[in-house]
């Protein structure tokens, strides 16, 4: 699907060979391998945090309730085997289904960036989903701030994410940003691109601690929308201002 073609506008590829001007680019493969690594280590993790807590809690036991419980090695020798049984079918419960999906749901998400063109508002699209698809678009002009990001199992794979935070989305009850594009292998490229293009928008761009100044912009035109209509909007705007200050 070619965001640019069916919105009339000019999709700007990040500044890689490999991404195509005006088509939209996805997630790398290797992303893929990163997540299945995540979740194998997660299984392991929980399988190794219940057997230490399973041996403290028979060491434990064994101290503080020497009739019940005279020996802390044969507890453990009679319980260990159902309890490693039980951890691993219920890892296994959550992480083949995980396993088996995710390639269709890291084969669903599409990013692009759709630069200013005319009347066009810039804005950012990210798709994904299965069985729920979601396609999200994100104006430049709600973009409060564009970062970067790569965790350890980021760097050991060679790739990163670039988070896109706005002002109606960022605050103290929100946990995370507004949308991520993940698993990129030129995420630094993409984050410099995107705060270029929004420069270009609008300059200065702020991150929320520079100052700036109302500047009057132009109405947009559209289908139906005469000169006497946009004065009067103009005029309406104009004196909701008046009774706000009063």
């Amino acid at each position: 699907m070619n965001i640019g073609n069916e919105l009339g506008v000019k999709v700007i590829k990040p500044p890689i060979e490999k991404v195509t001007s005006g088509k939209l680019f996805k997630p790398s493969k290797i992303y893929l391998y990163k997540t299945w690594t995540t979740m194998l280590a997660t299984a392991v993790a929980a399988w190794l945090a219940v057997n230490v807590l399973f041996v403290g809690s028979m060491h434990f036991m064994a101290y503080v309730e020497p009739v019940d419980y005279p020996s802390a090695v044969g507890a453990i020798s009679q319980w260990f085997g159902p309890v490693n049984y039980w951890t691993v079918v219920l890892n296994l419960v959550w992480l083949v289904p995980a396993l088996v999906l995710m390639p269709f749901y890291i084969g669903s998400i599409e990013y692009s960036v759709i630069a200013e063109s005319g009347e066009t508002m810039p804005e950012i699209y990210v798709k994904k989903g299965i069985v729920t698809v979601t396609r999200k678009h994100v104006p430049f002009r709600t973009i409060t701030n564009i970062s970067s990001n790569a965790g350890p199992f980021d760097r050991l794979f060679g790739i990163g994410n670039v988070s896109i935070e706005t002002a109606g989305y960022s605050g103290a009850n929100q946990l995370g940003p507004e949308e991520k594009f993940e698993g990129i292998t030129f995420y630094e490229e993409v984050r410099d691109f995107i705060l270029n293009e929004l420069r270009r928008f609008k300059a200065p761009y702020v991150m929320g601690t520079e100052v700036v100044y109302p500047v009057e912009e132009p109405v947009p035109r559209g289908p139906g929308l005469e000169d006497e209509m946009l004065i009067t909007l103009r005029e309406i705007r104009d004196l909701l201002r008046e009774q706000k200050q009063a």
